[in-house]
């Protein structure tokens, strides 16, 4: 489609009006972001008016007009055929501090516990590996249907939905070049690509998005939902995680069926040590935070990056409504990991999801691993 003289004017003047810190209606974001995900602007017009709404701030209407482009013109749905509801556990990206993957082991870790766990994610953004990138080292196949994730669900209770797959026109187009953050990465991880998902977890990668999430969340049909912004002891608060801390405290916003709370938790109230961010931090490579998460889930449940991973997911069983008690909850989390249970949620999706050869990819790296 070849974009005319009046529609490149017209998109630079919306350009110039965020630039002048001037807000824009729930309409003119989503037409804009339409504009966007369809690539119907130049790709330098398309960069200007990211980088223009990031740096005026976006308003919740404005993410929620953005929300509703992306997934009218670019999110594939799966419809899984149970009675029970989902949840999903993904974090912005873009934190200061980088830990190793902390959704991706969350995730099967909560499955394992009884909560039925619709993950999605994406490569990489600015980080060293991103849930696909880890998933793929695993032996999934990102190309494998949708369907095999959705069957994959019912059968387990557990699947992952690659950015990449669901998002194919737009977002999947533009996160393959892209290197700095937009308002893809406050709404990228709000997409609802499974219908029955109606509970999530999303770390945020700066204090202030916490309630710009949870907002667009309840505005956008969510029942129940926490955002966490996690610190460290040692760092300054505006250097955080995207996910709850135990290396310091973690600022929390939670959606409970309309009804919006904030409060603050430490390693302490999930019944685990506090530990320095050291400990936690991320490896070199993509390798060597997929060997980091493997090491744990085959039962090392005693490390500071198992509690890491029992603490998120702990917080998973607490929107879902499967224990509320976050101590509770994380010493059911603790289990899942030493009895070996959360191990097999991940071998049931690589099956799936991966196939004969994604299995015994999996399998050798296991075996690698003391």
């Amino acid at each position: 489609m070849k974009t005319t003289e009046l529609q490149l004017r017209n998109f630079g003047k919306a350009i110039m009006k965020l630039a002048n810190q001037e807000n824009i209606s729930r309409k003119e974001a989503k037409e804009l972001y339409r504009q966007v995900i369809l690539n119907e602007q130049p790709e330098l017009q398309q960069g200007a008016f990211l980088m223009a709404h990031l740096m005026k701030g976006p308003t919740t209407e404005e993410l929620c007009g953005a929300w509703d482009a992306l997934y009218e013109y670019d999110t594939a749905t799966i419809h899984p055929d149970f009675s029970e509801e989902c949840c999903d556990i993904v974090g912005t990206g873009s934190d200061a501090l980088k830990t190793v993957n902390v959704s991706t082991p969350a995730s099967f870790i909560a499955a394992a516990c009884g909560v039925k766990i619709a993950k999605k994610g994406a490569r990489l953004v600015t980080g060293v590996s991103g849930a696909t990138d880890i998933l793929e080292l695993f032996g999934l196949k990102i190309d494998a249907p949708l369907s095999q994730a959705q069957k994959c669900l019912e059968d387990h209770g557990i699947c992952y939905l690659p950015g990449e797959a669901f998002l194919q026109s737009g977002w999947a187009r533009l996160i393959q070049s892209m290197r700095f953050t937009s308002a893809f990465n406050i709404i990228g991880p709000l997409t609802k690509p499974c219908a029955k998902t109606t509970s999530i977890v999303i770390g945020a990668y700066a204090a202030n998005i916490c309630p710009q999430l949870i907002d667009v969340l309840k505005d956008t049909g969510t029942k129940r939902a926490m955002s966490p912004y996690g610190m460290s002891e040692k760092h300054e608060k505006h250097l955080g995680i995207d996910e709850i801390s135990i290396c310091g405290p973690t600022k929390i916003i939670e959606l409970n069926n309309g009804k919006i709370e904030e409060y603050t938790v430490t390693a302490a109230d999930f019944g685990v040590k506090q530990c320095s961010y050291e400990e936690v931090a991320s490896r070199e490579s993509a390798d060597g935070n997929g060997e980091a998460i493997l090491d744990i889930l085959k039962g090392k449940d005693d490390t500071p990056l198992a509690d890491l991973f029992a603490v998120n997911a702990a917080a998973a069983l607490k929107v879902a409504g499967v224990e509320n008690d976050l101590k509770k909850a994380t010493s059911q989390c603790k289990e899942a990991i030493a009895n070996g249970s959360a191990l097999e949620k991940l071998r049931q999706l690589i099956i799936y999801q991966g196939g004969n050869s994604g299995f015994r990819k999996l399998e050798s790296l296991l075996e690698r691993i003391n």
